[in-house]
């Protein structure tokens, strides 16, 4: 849903739905693993017992632990509980693989007005906006033992044109890539600058990042998405070589 420009999440965020992504860490049985199910009845004690040594690596798994190859993360004003759900539900919030990158700042501006990830910039229709990035480049080895590096980071935009009388509906016809640069740095900060123009009618404006490993184009076209994901090989993928970054929406509402 994530990967594909102009589908099923663009179409929700083109009728002006809050729909927030987040990077799946469910952990059940972990690659390279050396722990085994311990015995018991599930039926009877609805738990199983606790794991032992299997005696071996398993890697015929392939979870990762948590965090160690997809990261949710949430702009929060602090670490307590309600202060990381606030920010869950205001959907300041960007994803990662394999710790692609290290810190993200979004601000989309008009005016003397910005709002950054999740957020709504409401501003007066012809004012000129503009999105601003800050990227922090990775700073260190990931959970594969080497430091990613990333290719491009790729602008996508898309009008909110509303409802939709066909709730079976999973295109959004506007989105594409706006814009793509590539990235010549490989540690510290980059700044990716997008010209909005003067805005004229409701959209919204998404980031995507990559390592260029392994690009394919997208499902909707060339003219949408030129170097999308590509497919896994069955039988020949390595996640740790095909890695990218996601964040949510920024609005931007002219009245």
């Amino acid at each position: 849903m994530t990967a594909t420009v102009g589908g099923l999440w663009d179409s929700l965020l083109a009728e002006g739905r809050p729909w927030w992504i987040t990077a799946n860490s469910d952990s059940h049985q972990v690659y390279a693993d050396t722990g085994a199910r311990g015995g018991g009845d599930f039926n009877a004690n609805g738990r199983y017992d606790d794991p032992v040594y299997g005696g071996q690596i398993d890697i015929t798994q392939n979870d990762f632990w948590p965090g160690q190859y997809s990261r949710t993360h949430v702009g929060s004003d602090g670490f307590s509980y309600a202060a990381v759900m606030d920010g869950i539900r205001a959907g300041r919030i960007w994803v990662d693989h394999g710790q692609l990158i290290s810190g993200l700042d979004v601000r989309v501006a008009g005016g003397s007005r910005w709002a950054t990830l999740g957020g709504a910039l409401h501003v007066r229709k012809g004012t000129k906006v503009m999105l601003t990035a800050d990227i922090a480049l990775a700073g260190g080895p990931n959970w594969a033992g080497f430091t990613p590096k990333l290719a491009r980071v790729d602008v996508i935009r898309g009008d909110v044109t509303g409802l939709v009388a066909d709730k079976d509906t999973f295109t959004a016809p506007t989105a594409k890539v706006a814009r793509s640069y590539e990235i010549g740095k490989e540690a510290g900060t980059v700044r990716v600058t997008f010209d909005l123009g003067r805005v004229d009618r409701p959209a919204y404006v998404r980031l995507r990042g990559t390592d260029g490993n392994r690009s394919a184009v997208g499902a909707n076209g060339a003219g949408v998405d030129p170097a999308g994901p590509a497919l896994d090989v069955i039988g020949d993928a390595d996640p740790w070589r095909d890695l990218w970054f996601y964040s949510n929406p920024v609005w931007v509402l002219p009245s």
